[in-house]
């Protein structure tokens, strides 16, 4: 069997934290709740209950390990169903350089031990 290549662009973490996800198509604001498999720089790994459509972009409020609130756009790129639960993956949209750095740091620390 051959080996899967890794294609993401940086290291996944897994968060404790909660996203709260909005739909930016101006005609609804549900709020969802979802729980954080991993997390990276560059994009989040989450299960949700409600399904989301592949290439939508929905707003979040990502909970870091601080108890800050990064605001960040979230792109679905990969959606896995298993069961009755979504498995999804997204890439940030647009984040500040700042933001991605909390995130590179937090991982840099939990990867020290830290």
């Amino acid at each position: 069997m051959a080996e899967q290549t890794e294609r993401r662009k940086s290291k996944r973490m897994q968060m404790d934290s909660k996203l709260v996800i909005k739909r930016l198509d101006g005609g609804t604001s549900e709020e969802v709740s979802i729980e954080i498999s991993d997390v990276s720089k560059t994009g989040v790994g989450f299960v949700c209950a409600t399904p989301l459509l592949i290439g939508t972009v929905y707003e979040s409020f990502l909970t870091i390990w601080t108890k800050e609130v990064l605001h960040a756009f979230l792109q679905i790129v990969r959606i896995e169903l298993k069961g009755d639960t979504y498995y999804y993956g997204a890439s940030f949209v647009g984040m500040p350089e700042m933001d991605a750095a909390r995130i590179e740091t937090y991982q840099t620390l939990t990867d020290n031990g830290v």
